[in-house]
């Protein structure tokens, strides 16, 4: 029996090729390449034949069942044959391996699995058995004599010895690892007349399909695209044709960054104060090595959307870029150059990584460097077209914005100065939803905005429609995330199955600062009179009914999303100097606003992957990290541009920062400590416990060295109350609050050292999404369960193919990883929980987000959040939602003390789609043509008929960033 595509006749006794389907696949003057290299005509009819052979071998050969694979192979002849021709090169050809690959994406997309698995382990054995017997039998080839056109248009011999060189140096070093595969691979894809973008891409191509059957493929594709970098970098620099391999770099780096720094100011991307350095000291500094720590995700990245360059053409080489950062967030030290060697070393070991908005724009002529901007709307004309001018202005060098709108009065409101009626807050919303397409940050990211209402608020239920995708498109905003602003008594009215009464603000201005039992007495005085009829925009539902429809929309179209004021305002630090109306973007910030403040959040992130070992947390590399990391965002807010008044006056009276982290789940890994656990639910208690006692003491020194934040008199610091001291507060205000008050560390000091020497920030630490920058340090991201083991991620760069490599470390130790493995993890979308010959250990270390039950998930949150002084963005996810899941696991978070949460994330209707993944590695947007014809991208999209989840890593969503 063969399933292989060789074929040369159809034998009598299989069904006949339909004139349909072979007349949709025989446009003529399309070739299939051979292995041996000869070119023969493309004939469809030989891919039916390889079909039907597969078929009637697992399936049988009866009458029937011919009947019914003819039907489906004349259907999947069509599909394969189409797929081809779309994807044909300028030679309209085709190689016999590509044709294969569609052959076996189409049996998987088709769900045909037992004939896609069998035709897989036999197209394997056959490619061993090809193999065999050309070393044995087949003389050595000669070299085909290939020419390339060089940096200067010239056409000129093809240089292999460089491209095996830089090959087996990419490979040096790592278990697994085939470097003669690679460019075997590399080589199939090379022509005559090559281009050097094309040469260069090729051996990237041929890594990155190998990256399912090993994942330290990963970090030869990166060292690939590197040498690609390289030559674009330094040519571009010395204005001529240049290339160096990575250990020519090694001793090149000094005298590159020099001149790497004068063609940024040269160009007018770099702040002129950077050539002021000591840039001798500072090269010197770099280490070159780091570079091969990236994997091939994270350094395209940074490729596509973080290096400077100059029409398309990069000149920034990671180190320069890390340096880059790092000088620009020393630039108002005493000792420059010390600092900036410092956060240098912090940035480039992966230890911690700033936030995108810093990476980006550091040492620029523009340093926006905060992630995070919240505002309030108030309800006049003037007011609410002058924020959404700020919207712009903020948006405009990558931050993401939170907006407060329950000032604004709701629809059938009456507006004096005209005599008429409100047409409510949704027509604006509207303004500022398309208000931030327009503004798109150079097209680096879409503007991203959050509008939070409060859930007493006369429009609350047209705000709950905003995102579906029905209705009046007028009142809609389909691009503006939406998020609830609940206040406890609503919670507890849900509870209670009691009536809830919605109030337009222009009627009731006291509510939108209120809350706690102040905010109780003075809704229920509003209730009362609206009973007596002294209010005239009113409505009255059941809080069971609203709280049933705010979850059944989060289900269906992903938002608005539920925040709990209460605890955001309660334990705030700062709530002598102000109200906290909403979070932010990502719903981790909880900062104070008001007419005259915009508040300004400076993110990064600890990567706890790099924090423990073994064992335990490494607390002492631990305090190294975050003394620094506090001490560049620190700086952050003083180097800041600033694009409108309020935001500067803001940051610099009350200097806020956010330290959260990333790495949670490979930490967890590493300790062998499954997600779904009470040690899980430990670890994220005293690893949080860690973080926060060495950033609120690295704050207190900061203070002591550079003065205590300027509204620091009356904060819950000056009084003693530390976060977690802050958790009695709110116990008071709602009567009762079940949470875990366990502490370990020695907070008794600290508090004593706080009191007397005061904060540097008002705020430091909350916990951002981090999909991005946890991309370029190689971790899951934030506080994270890994989506899959093996799937496809997709975002600007491209599609990534993404393997848990702790998890084939751990399958290969145990004589588990094969092409078997592989398939079946396909066909169980990432999961292991059905693969019956994986042990139960692995199964539970390794369990997938769905696997998990999201109650989890919420405990490890609340250990957490009572030691974080603002929020933390955390995803939920359910794998089959119902009303009375939703409700319990809201409620629970809402019990558990929990300020914010962020994406509900349901399984999506369109799964990952089962192929091979061979060659369906998305885009390489590092150069624009592409060799090697792939298989449609492989993407993890939105539910469709369960729910709108949130896509994992949508690369238009400032929230994920």
């Amino acid at each position: 029996m063969s399933l292989l595509i060789e074929t040369e006749t159809a034998p009598s006794a299989l069904p006949p090729i339909s004139q349909a389907s072979a007349k949709t696949a025989s446009e003529p003057g399309y070739q299939v390449i051979r292995r041996h290299g000869g070119v023969t005509p493309f004939d469809p009819a030989k891919i039916a034949v390889a079909l039907t052979k597969a078929f009637l071998a697992v399936e049988g050969t009866g009458a029937a069942a011919s009947r019914r694979v003819h039907d489906i192979v004349e259907v999947l002849t069509g599909q394969i044959v189409n797929a081809l021709i779309r994807r044909a090169d300028a030679g309209r050809t085709f190689h016999i391996e590509d044709v294969q690959d569609q052959v076996e994406l189409a049996l998987m997309r088709g769900e045909y699995h037992k004939v896609a698995r069998a035709y897989v382990l036999y197209r394997d054995e056959r490619a061993r058995e090809r193999a065999q017997v050309l070393a044995e039998t087949a003389p050595a080839p000669a070299a085909p004599m290939l020419s390339m056109i060089n940096a200067l248009g010239e056409r000129a011999p093809l240089d292999a010895a460089r491209l095996a060189r830089i090959v087996n140096e990419a490979a040096a070093g790592l278990d697994g690892v085939v470097a003669e595969t690679v460019i075997a691979e590399a080589h199939r894809n090379l022509y005559d007349g090559i281009s050097l973008d094309e040469l260069a891409l090729a051996p990237i191509l041929a890594a990155r399909t190998l990256i399912e059957t090993e994942p330290n493929y990963t970090f030869v594709s990166a060292r690939l695209l590197l040498d690609k970098l390289r030559r674009e970098a330094l040519s571009f620099i010395a204005g001529r044709p240049d290339q160096a391999t990575q250990a020519e770099m090694a001793a090149r780096y000094g005298d590159y960054f020099a001149g790497y720094v004068a063609t940024g100011i040269k160009h007018e991307l770099l702040d002129p104060e950077l050539g002021r350095f000591d840039l001798g000291r500072l090269a010197a500094a770099l280490k070159p090595e780091r570079d091969l720590a990236f994997q091939f995700l994270g350094l395209q990245t940074l490729y596509d959307r973080y290096f400077l360059h100059v029409s398309g053409s990069r000149f920034e080489l990671p180190q320069a870029f890390f340096m880059r950062v790092a000088m620009g967030l020393a630039l108002r030290e005493i000792d420059r150059e010390a600092r900036a060697i410092e956060f240098y070393d912090l940035l480039s070991s992966f230890d911690f990584m700033a936030s995108t908005p810093t990476l980006f724009n550091a040492g620029t002529l523009r340093p926006q460097l905060s992630s995070c901007f919240l505002t309030t709307v108030p309800d006049d004309l003037d007011g609410i077209f002058k924020s959404v001018k700020d919207n712009a202005l903020l948006a405009k060098y990558s931050g993401g914005l939170g907006n407060d709108w329950t000032r604004v009065r709701g629809l059938g409101a009456h507006i004096k100065g005209t005599n008429g009626e409100s047409q409510g807050v949704v027509p604006f919303l509207k303004v500022a939803n398309d208000t931030a397409i327009a503004v798109n940050q150079g097209g680096k990211r879409k503007g991203a905005v959050c509008a939070y209402l409060e859930t007493w608020h006369v429009d609350i239920e047209e705000f709950l429609d905003l995102r579906k995708n029905t209705g009046d498109d007028r009142r809609r905003t389909h691009d503006m995330n939406t998020a609830h602003w609940v206040p406890d008594l609503f919670m507890q009215r849900v509870e209670q199955d009691a009536a809830w009464t919605l109030f337009s603000p222009d009627e009731t201005p006291d509510l939108h600062d209120l809350y706690g039992p102040a905010f109780k007495t003075a809704y229920e005085a509003f209730e009362a009179k609206a009973a007596r009829g002294e209010i005239e925009v009113f409505r009255q539902v059941r809080a069971g009914d609203l709280w049933r429809r705010m979850l059944t929309m989060l289900f269906e179209t992903g938002h608005p999303w539920i925040t709990f004021k209460d605890p955001c305002n309660i334990r705030s630090p700062q709530g002598h100097a102000g109200v906290v109306h909403s979070s932010n973007l990502c719903t981790e910030i909880t900062l104070n606003t008001s007419n005259d403040e915009v508040a300004v959040c400076n993110l990064g992130s600890v990567n706890l992957a790099q924090h423990v070992t073994a064992d335990s947390l490494d607390r002492d590399r631990l305090k190294r990290t975050v003394t620094t990391a506090m001490r560049m965002l620190d700086n952050v807010i003083d180097i800041n541009f600033y694009t409108i008044p309020e935001a500067r006056r803001s940051n610099l009276r009350h200097r806020p920062v956010g330290l959260g982290l990333m790495g949670f789940q490979d930490a967890l890994q590493t300790l062998r400590i499954a997600y779904a656990s009470e040690a899980a639910v430990a670890f994220a208690d005293s690893s949080m416990e860690a973080l926060a006692f060495e950033a609120i003491s690295a704050s207190a020194d900061l203070a002591a060295e550079r003065g205590r934040y300027p509204s620091f008199e009356g904060s819950l610091w000056s009084k003693g109350i530390l976060p977690i001291d802050s958790i009695e507060l709110l116990e008071t205000a709602r009567g009762e609050l079940d949470l875990d008050r366990s502490q370990r560390l020695d907070w008794a000091s600290l508090r004593a050292r706080v009191t007397t020497v005061g904060m540097r920030n008002s705020n430091v630490m909350a916990i951002a999404p981090t999909a991005t920058i946890s991309n370029i340090c190689g971790v899951a991201q934030s506080i994270e369960p890994a989506y899959q083991n093996l799937y496809v991620k997709s975002n600007m760069s491209g599609d990534f193919t993404v393997v848990n490599a702790a998890l084939v470390n751990d399958l290969k130790a145990r004589g588990l990883w094969d092409a078997v493995m592989i398939s079946d993890l396909k066909y169980f979308d990432g999961s292991l929980g059905q693969i019956d010959r994986v042990p139960d250990d692995l199964k539970a270390l390794y369990a997938t987000a769905f696997e998990i039950d999201s109650a989890w998930l919420i405990e490890a949150a609340a250990r957490r959040q009572k030691w974080i002084d603002q929020a933390q963005s955390l995803n939920l996810y359910i794998a089959n939602p119902s009303g009375r899941k939703l409700d319990a696991l809201y409620t629970l978070a809402w019990k558990r003390g929990l300020k914010t949460t962020y994406y509900l994330r349901s399984r999506s209707a369109t799964h990952v789609e089962k192929s091979t993944l061979k060659g369906t590695d998305g885009k390489l947007n590092a150069v624009s043509s592409v060799v090697a014809t792939a298989a449609a991208p492989i993407a993890i999209t939105a539910g469709e008929a369960w729910g709108q989840a949130c896509v994992i890593d949508d690369p238009t969503c400032e929230a994920c960033q």
